[in-house]
């Protein structure tokens, strides 16, 4: 088995894998790099030009997972693309908005090889799109071999738990078997429950490290958080000031939409509008229409009837009045320039009634990421083009994360029970912690660590 990490960066980047089994290869993920841009974001696909890639399948619909399928499709236009039936009914969307964001940038950030796909590109390959159930067991090798009734290596997609859609990727050959988490979640969230692994057990195991640099404290319990979040909202609200939850649009703005509907329901919030964006609202919708096919609770909850949503625009972000105890759910979990959670937080942050509460992840490099970790009161760069602002307002950083937790992680090697593990899709002190500990533990297990581009064969 030949394995290459495609991801153009050593850290959190563009998921790509290479697998080549039993003369077959297996493209899994095609993402886009969050920090880089234009082709320097691409997964390192000239790697593989030479090799064979009869399928691409995709664990999840995140850019960072999905981004550039289209542009692997142009080095790979006979590869077969398999996903879950869930990520099926989101990807175009997905990949539609991936246009029109590219375009924008273009415009103004000056990106000249942007957009690196078009929509129409985007309708010519959909029908190459097939979805499939979870635990279902399909040969991915040359199709044309197994309709001659040919044997060829299966996959089957095991649920991860991280979003609507999200899997795990078991791969079996004639000798061996390949697991990869993807990005999983092994802890039951607001809506979806935790991932289904079951009994999974491989030879080779590619997993996922984003958390391995956080230690989960002793007493911590995500009901915990949200009453913690809870109180920080009534306490904004007391002040005459307004809520900023930044979120990204499919996952995290649906699970705290359910959090918030089941609040108001309950009585501990008050029932009022929730503002989100556009995109948000489109996959808050697709959550509603296929509820009777996730693995999630509160099942009869449909979000749309639960709340008062109302999409909120960029332009009307620097008008809308924020005195009067509004509640944003805006897509752009980090702040991302030039959108409108991006705007409401430029607004919001000089002005100590406000609250800004962060549920996942920011980078430091991001508009919140500097927010996060800036010094109360003082000012702090929050953009290039608008340059340094005041923290005056109240930022909190609430665990609501939809990825495993280190410690879940390492349990997860211990049930699977590879005889090799490869550590991706971290930044290196992530990985390097479960290189230590998966040493500690299970001295027998190889651990690898590819490098951007590199092949290695186990």
């Amino acid at each position: 088995m030949k394995l290459s990490d495609l991801n153009p960066g050593p850290g959190i980047g563009a998921s790509a894998w290479h697998v080549e089994m039993d003369g077959h290869g297996l493209l899994m993920d095609a993402g886009t790099h969050p920090k880089l841009e234009g082709r320097l974001a691409l997964p390192l696909y000239d790697v593989i030009r030479e090799r064979p890639v009869d399928s691409i399948a995709i664990t999840h619909c995140h850019h960072d997972h999905v981004g550039s399928l289209p542009v692997a499709l142009r080095h790979f236009p006979r590869a077969h693309v398999m996903m879950t039936e869930l990520s099926y009914f989101i990807v175009e969307r997905v990949l539609h908005n991936s246009v029109n964001v590219m375009k924008r940038q273009a415009e103004e950030l000056g990106i000249a090889e942007y957009p690196l796909y078009t929509h129409r590109e985007v309708d010519e390959l959909a029908p190459l799109f097939q979805g499939y159930r979870y635990n279902r067991e399909v040969e991915w090798g040359a199709f044309e071999k197994a309709a001659r009734g040919q044997v060829s290596p299966t996959l089957e997609f095991h649920d991860a738990g991280h979003a609507l859609g999200s899997a795990g990727i078991m791969v079996r050959g004639k000798q061996e078997t390949l697991f990869y988490t993807g990005d999983a979640c092994m802890h039951d969230q607001t809506l979806l429950k935790a991932a289904r692994f079951g009994e999974v057990q491989a030879d080779v195991m590619i997993m996922e490290t984003t958390r391995g640099t956080r230690e989960t404290p002793a007493n911590f319990s995500r009901a915990g958080e949200i009453e913690k979040l809870i109180g920080a909202i009534e306490a904004a609200f007391e002040r005459g000031g307004s809520v900023l939850i930044p979120t990204f649009a499919l996952g995290r703005t649906q699970e705290m939409l359910a959090t918030l509907a089941l609040l108001m329901k309950e009585g501990r919030l008050r029932e009022q509008p929730v503002f989100i964006g556009g995109l948000g609202r489109v996959f808050t919708e697709i959550y509603d229409l296929q509820s009777h096919r996730a693995n999630r609770q509160h099942t009869s909850l449909q979000l749309n009837e639960a709340l008062n949503l109302q999409v909120l625009d960029r332009d009307n972000a620097n008008t809308i009045k924020l005195g009067k105890g509004r509640l944003f759910v805006m897509t752009a979990g980090m702040l991302s320039e030039n959108t409108t959670a991006y705007e409401l937080a430029r607004r919001m942050v000089g002005e100590p009634a406000h609250g800004i509460f962060f549920v996942g992840y920011a980078d430091p490099e991001t508009p919140g990421g500097r927010l996060k970790a800036a010094e109360a009161g003082k000012p702090f760069h929050y953009s290039d083009s608008v340059g340094d602002l005041a923290k005056r307002c109240d930022v909190r950083d609430f665990d609501l994360t939809a990825h495993a937790s280190r410690e879940a992680l390492l349990e997860l090697v211990g049930q699977v029970g590879p005889r090799t593990l490869i550590l991706g899709h971290g930044d290196p002190e992530a990985r390097a912690w479960f290189e230590e500990h998966v040493r500690s533990r299970w001295p027998k297990t190889k651990i690898l660590q590819p490098q951007p581009g590199e092949t290695v064969e186990v």
